[in-house]
C-alpha cells in the first residue's frame, strides 16, 4: 500500500474528522469566550475597582515609567503582564466550567446500562454459584426447587 493511500485512508475515517470539527468548534469558542471576558466581563470588574484596564496591569522589569504597557512594549522594557495573565485565568475558567457543564449534561443524557440478567443462582444449601436453570446442585447434588 502506497504512502498516498494509506494517508487517504487515515484523513477520510470518521475519527479524524470529527477530531477537526471538534478543534474548529473549539477554537471558535474560544474566540467567543476572550471576547466575552475582554468586551463583557473585564470592563464592569475594571470599573468596579476603581476604573482598572487590566490588560495595561503589568510591572516594568528594565526600570522606567510608562503609561501603557503597549508604550513600554514599543519601548522595549522587560515587563510582567499579570493584567493579560489574568484575563487569559478569567477565560480558562469559563471555557473549564463551560466544558464541565456540556460533558456534566451529556452523561446525564446517556442511557443508564441495564446489567444483564443474571446467569447463575446460589445453592441454598452449599451456596456455591450454579446455573440459574439447574435443578440439582453439581456440588452438593441437592435437589433444588424448579425455577
Amino acid at each position: 500500500m502506497s504512502i498516498m493511500s494509506e494517508f487517504k485512508e487515515f484523513a477520510v475515517k470518521g475519527n479524524v474528522v470529527d477530531m477537526a470539527v471538534g478543534i474548529i468548534i473549539g477554537v471558535a469558542f474560544g474566540k467567543i469566550v476572550t471576547s466575552m471576558v475582554n468586551d463583557i466581563l473585564m470592563p464592569p470588574i475594571g470599573l468596579l475597582i476603581g476604573n482598572v484596564d487590566f490588560t495595561n496591569l503589568y510591572i516594568t522589569l528594565s526600570g522606567g515609567q510608562y503609561p501603557s504597557l503597549a508604550e513600554a512594549q514599543a519601548a522595549g522594557a522587560v515587563t510582567i503582564n499579570y493584567g493579560l495573565f489574568l484575563n487569559t485565568l478569567i477565560e480558562f475558567i469559563i471555557v473549564a466550567f463551560a466544558i464541565f457543564v456540556m460533558v456534566r449534561q451529556i452523561n446525564r443524557l446517556k442511557l443508564k446500562e441495564v446489567p444483564p440478567p443474571p446467569n447463575t443462582k446460589e445453592c441454598p444449601f452449599c451456596k456455591s454459584a450454579i446455573p440459574i436453570k439447574a435443578v440439582r446442585c453439581p456440588n452438593c447434588t441437592s435437589a433444588l426447587e424448579s425455577a
